[in-house]
């Protein structure tokens, strides 16, 4: 097989298909500067609503991202029609696949785990605002939310948008992409005194990487449709219905089950100030898994038994992954470090 021919079978295998018949999306000319975002989105407004009065339109910018700016459009006393507008951050098409998340937005909107993407604009996205509430560090602990937590992954989890291939990770693709920016981009000569001081140097994260692949691919986690990103503020709860959903797919792809499950352990941490006392304990975990295996073989169709063996062989294997978890974010947050506008300690 040539060069050309592999490198369009590995895409094929990790890409993600979207279903025959979904709606087209929408795309303006129209940029929207990251330092002025207000501005920009009532422009993407009065092509989204034009029947909105532009007298009575109110926003909402949400501060709590680390990629993008947010900010969120409404007509008083109708907050059931909030349109968000994402204004994608500087330099953020090198960490992030964005035709990847479209098409993952498109494929988990149509399994009713998304909400309805209105338009795409030259520099971000417009979509539904859905209801309920961000969760934190303590809330992902509560019991009866953490079991509808697992439920909704193993939904996503269980999802099939390949097009018959046996789909691959996209994992190792993905960091080799980091570590190449990183290798390229931060050199001895980088002005920045922590990155000279603090990270460790190319040929340790090389082997660092080999080994991790060597020793996690003979793990045998299947490889499913992740989020990849599940962080507390990107679990949505809908009190009223009863439910979780999962928001912002920048990083969704096809990916080892356990790197997804053993990613959202992390998160129980926090993120601005992380406090690692907060992983989650052996007992909670099994907890956690037993749920998510007994709903994931439901949705897969494989019945709902779970034995003690798939539960053991699952928590090692999620355990392993979460590792993966740190070297992944942390090229990542080399990478934002350089080029972010947002005000955040990507470094720390």
């Amino acid at each position: 097989m040539s060069g050309i021919n592999r490198k369009l079978n590995n895409m094929m295998e990790t890409e993600i298909h979207v279903p025959v018949g979904s709606p087209t999306i929408r795309k303006f000319q129209i940029f929207v500067d990251e330092h002025n975002v207000t501005e920009g989105a009532m422009k993407l407004i009065k092509q989204l609503r034009p029947g909105w009065d532009p007298n009575l339109i109110r926003t909402k910018l949400f501060t709590d991202g680390t990629t993008n700016k947010l900010v969120g459009c409404y007509v008083e006393d109708c907050l059931d029609d909030t349109v968000l507008v994402r204004v994608y951050g500087n330099k953020t098409e090198l960490i992030v696949d964005r035709d990847n998340e479209l098409k993952s937005f498109q494929v988990l909107h149509a399994n009713g785990c998304a909400p309805r993407l209105y338009c795409t604009f030259q520099n971000g996205i417009c979509y539904e605002f859905m209801q309920g509430r961000a969760l934190d560090t303590q809330d992902v602990r509560d019991p009866v939310l953490l079991r509808l937590i697992a439920r909704e992954m193993a939904r996503i989890h269980a999802i099939h948008a390949h097009n018959g291939c046996i789909p691959k990770p996209n994992l190792w693709i993905k960091m080799r992409k980091y570590f190449s920016l990183v290798a390229t981009e931060f050199t001895d000569q980088a002005s920045n005194v922590r990155i000279q001081q603090e990270v460790p140097s190319q040929e340790v994260l090389e082997q660092e990487m080999m080994w991790m692949k060597e020793h996690l691919s003979q793990l045998g986690s299947p490889v499913v449709l992740c989020h990849n990103d599940l962080l507390c503020k990107n679990i949505i709860h809908n009190a009223k219905e009863g439910h979780v959903r999962c928001i912002d797919y920048e990083y969704s792809s096809y990916n080892y089950q356990a790197f997804d499950i053993g990613n959202h352990f992390n998160e129980f941490a926090g993120m601005s100030e992380p406090d690692y006392n907060l992983y989650p304990s052996r007992e909670m975990q099994l907890d956690w898994l037993h749920t998510y295996l007994q709903a994931y073989k439901l949705f897969s169709k494989k019945g709902e038994e779970v034995s003690q063996l798939e539960l053991e062989t699952l928590y090692v294997q999620v355990n392993k992954f979460a590792l993966a978890s740190h070297f992944f974010w942390g090229f990542w947050a080399l990478i934002q470090a350089k080029y972010s506008t947002i005000e955040f300690d990507f470094l720390g």
